[in-house]
């Protein structure tokens, strides 16, 4: 059981097991002589309640890391625990088990075009059995309140600004109370104030909810939310961020 001390943005210490523990982890691309490895040897602890952002140059294999922590793709070679639950050469079923504990935000929010806000929030609450006999409406509604649309909730897509629509992929990603939710550039086709009012948005509803998050980005006005920087490049964990000297690029 390890313990850290989180940098500046929160004075707890984190002492319980690791939520995403990848030791020795590596991946591949491709079969035969195309075959192309894309991580090396990543070692990385991220723990219940940290914020962490993941940062490097395009190309550094951030998004395939945070596919493969979401359960979206099985890993190859070494261990990824993902809630104690090993996914490395796990079945279509164990993944499957995963990502239903994962909220995932992307930088398309990914709206489906024909349901309104409200109904593509209760979408996410329908996936799980546990929500069915609940009122899913209610809770939907609820969730567009917390993130400033109660009044757009039976708006489409279409009809939405873009930081508006993020916000509905928010409220769809954490409805279920995921323990993880990952988010692949979520501010990058937002100006400054939107994008910045989806982060704190993100931080205050995971904290209240408990969940963690790892938030991939190039964007550097948004890195001060983050518990811990971690810093990739060339396929390599260049800094864990746990001694608040990472890198920032």
């Amino acid at each position: 059981m390890k313990k850290v001390t989180s940098s500046h943005n929160s004075m707890h210490l984190v002492t319980t097991q690791p939520v995403i523990c990848a030791s020795n982890l590596n991946h591949y691309f491709g079969e035969g002589t195309l075959r192309k490895q894309a991580l090396f040897d990543i070692n990385l602890d991220i723990y219940s309640g940290e914020i962490v952002i993941m940062t490097g140059p395009s190309g550094s294999g951030k998004t395939t890391l945070l596919t493969l922590m979401g359960g979206l793709r099985s890993a190859q070679e070494g261990s990824l625990k993902i809630l104690g639950q090993e996914i490395c050469r796990a079945s279509k079923k164990q993944l499957r088990d995963i990502r239903r504990q994962v909220g995932y935000i992307f930088q398309a929010h990914n709206l489906m075009t024909f349901l309104t806000a409200k109904e593509n929030v209760r979408m996410s609450l329908e996936l799980h059995d546990e929500f069915l006999d609940q009122d899913m409406d209610a809770q939907a509604v609820t969730m567009l309140e917390s993130v400033g649309l109660g009044n757009r909730a039976d708006y489409y897509p279409e009809n939405l600004s873009g930081g508006q629509k993020q916000r509905v992929a928010i409220a769809r990603a954490l409805i279920s109370q995921p323990k993880i939710v990952l988010a692949d550039e979520p501010t990058a086709a937002l100006d400054k104030k939107s994008g910045r009012d989806v982060v704190e948005l993100m931080q205050k509803l995971a904290k209240e909810q408990g969940c963690t998050i790892l938030l991939v980005t190039h964007d550097n006005r948004i890195l001060d939310i983050a518990d811990r920087i971690v810093y990739m490049e060339d396929g390599r964990l260049v800094s864990d961020g746990v001694d608040a000297t990472a890198k920032v690029g």
